[in-house]
């Protein structure tokens, strides 16, 4: 004889008991909401998908956060960016370590290396006021002393009672800033363009106050110009701005533009400067970190995120 299996009579029971439940749910939906037969079938579907879809993150993170976790490559990454840090900030004024710092009232167009170091200011950003001074350069009002590149603004703010330079100056006061009939002839003269003060690129027409300060912030974070071309690059000069101003200036051919130190300068110093962003930035402070020093400037192009340009 061939036996029949028989099914399990517990799992049929509960199957019917299943069918009745979703037979009396498709009743109860097709009266409150009015639906069709499909209708009621395809909502009967969706709100267990959108039920699994909404409660699917947080029960996935609760999942990962009862797993034991390794954070040992977190935590060499954290010690390697402790130790860059700790790196820039012993570079960051090598030379100001055992100078002990004093307040007094000075003039930063006489103040000396020493004095301006005692000051707070560091050993690069002293020589660089110093620099500006012999190339020329004139502080006329507190806030000029503000136009040396890398010039720290709490710094600047806790020493400015102490400048023996007035708050601003009137127009007149300023030595390229009178224009009368004696001095009309000599208006066509050519200036130095990493000399020239405020007033001198204002005599160009068609800029003004708060184009001439630009200017002179972004020759500042260049360390010069070396070329006019580099004038197209300020934000705001039209070409036909430009074009008047590379007629009324020119660039010195003995000009040696202020360079940074590759392997000394600092991230913030890095950022400053217009051909570099903050990742470029990271970028080479890492490389230097891994690689020691450079020795050849050919060598930043072994980082990826900086081009030949």
């Amino acid at each position: 004889m061939v036996s029949i299996p028989s099914f399990d009579k517990p799992s049929r029971v509960f199957t019917f008991r299943i069918k009745g439940y979703f037979r009396i749910m498709r009743k109860l939906v097709r009266n409150f909401f009015g639906f069709s037969t499909a209708e009621t079938n395809g909502f009967l579907i969706l709100i267990p998908v959108m039920l699994l879809i909404l409660f699917s993150e947080p029960i996935y993170r609760t999942w990962k956060s009862s797993r034991s976790q390794n954070f040992t490559a977190d935590k060499e990454y954290l010690d390697s960016v402790v130790a860059v840090l700790d790196a820039q900030t012993t570079a960051l004024n090598p030379i100001d370590k055992n100078i002990e710092r004093k307040l007094f009232a000075f003039n930063p167009n006489n103040a000396s290396l020493d004095e301006l170091i005692e000051l707070g200011f560091s050993g690069a950003l002293a020589s660089r006021i110093v620099n500006y001074r012999n190339k020329g350069g004139k502080f006329y009002i507190k806030n000029d002393l503000l136009k040396i590149y890398g010039i720290d603004s709490t710094l600047f703010e806790e020493l400015k009672p102490l400048i023996q330079l007035p708050e601003t100056l009137q127009k007149k006061e300023y030595p390229s800033s009178k224009f009368t009939t004696k001095n009309k002839k000599t208006e066509a003269v050519q200036f130095d363009i990493n000399k020239a003060d405020t007033s001198q690129l204002k005599s160009i027409f068609g800029i003004g106050e708060k184009l001439s300060l630009r200017i002179v912030k972004y020759r500042e974070s260049l360390g010069g110009f070396t070329d006019h071309a580099q004038l197209r690059e300020v934000f705001g000069l039209d070409s036909v701005v430009v074009t008047q101003l590379i007629k009324r200036s020119f660039v010195d051919q003995n000009y040696e533009p202020l360079k940074l130190n590759i392997n000394t300068a600092s991230e913030q110093e890095l950022d400053k400067h217009p051909y570099l962003n903050k990742t470029q930035a990271k970028a080479i402070i890492a490389y230097r970190f891994q690689h020691s020093k450079f020795t050849s400037l050919d060598e930043l192009q072994n980082i990826r995120l900086l081009d030949k340009s």
